[in-house]
């Protein structure tokens, strides 16, 4: 199945657990386009198609930062902007990341923009400041769809693997 694919199957998955996941709401083409341009970086298709249709989302306490704006901060883009434009700050983190969410251990995850598959897809990635010292960063998936629907199914129904909750490939 297609990474894009996938965060469909997770928009249906979020729908079907109202009382433990939520989301921001959908992010237009031209919010996505200024995001990639504020971040010099092109968002790989299954996360564009996740800002167009969840803008950022959270799982049972699992979250995803997407991109999105509040009242209070006006026009400012949050979530993997602002927080990739501050990691960005630390001379070691590399340029060609872009933060999705925090690991709860020092890490960022992010979107390796640099290493994009035929499809235009980037491996999820967790970084932190020894990450260089080991090789560089550790890989979590081979993409933004199966990374998000894996640790959503986790975090809403205690598994990642399809067939529990009686899905077939």
């Amino acid at each position: 199945m297609r990474a894009e694919d996938l965060v469909s199957e997770l928009v249906r998955l979020l729908e079907a657990h109202p009382e433990k996941a939520n989301w921001t709401g959908v992010l237009n083409a031209e919010d996505i386009s200024l995001a990639e341009e504020r971040l010099a970086a092109k968002f790989p298709p299954s996360y564009r198609r996740f800002l167009a249709e969840l803008g950022s989302c959270e799982a049972d306490g699992t979250e995803f930062l997407g991109v999105f704006r509040t009242p209070l901060m006006g026009d400012a883009l949050l979530g993997t902007v602002h927080e990739t434009l501050q990691a960005r700050e630390d001379p070691r983190f590399p340029r060609e990341l872009l933060v999705i969410q925090y690991d709860g251990m020092g890490g960022l995850v992010s979107l390796d923009v640099s290493r994009t598959d035929e499809a235009g897809e980037a491996p999820v990635v967790v970084w932190d400041p020894g990450a260089a010292d080991r090789g560089g960063p550790e890989e979590l998936a081979p993409d933004f769809g199966t990374y998000v629907l894996r640790e959503c199914r986790r975090a809403l129904t205690g598994s990642a693997s399809r067939d529990s909750l009686g899905e077939s490939s």
